[in-house]
C-alpha cells in the first residue's frame, strides 16, 4: 500500500480534522469522497 504525505499549516490542519470528524471520515475517506466530488463535477461539464 502506498502512502501520500502531504504539508499544511496549523490552521488548515485543524480545519481540515474538525471536518473530518464532523462527518465521521478517516483522512482515506476524505480523500477518496474529494475524488468522487472531482470526478463527478468532471462528467457534468
Amino acid at each position: 500500500m502506498k502512502n501520500i504525505n502531504i504539508e499544511v499549516g496549523e490552521e488548515q490542519y485543524e480545519s481540515l480534522k474538525e471536518t473530518k470528524k464532523h462527518h465521521g471520515l478517516t483522512w482515506r475517506g476524505m480523500l477518496l469522497h474529494a475524488q468522487r466530488e472531482l470526478d463527478s463535477d468532471r462528467a457534468t461539464e
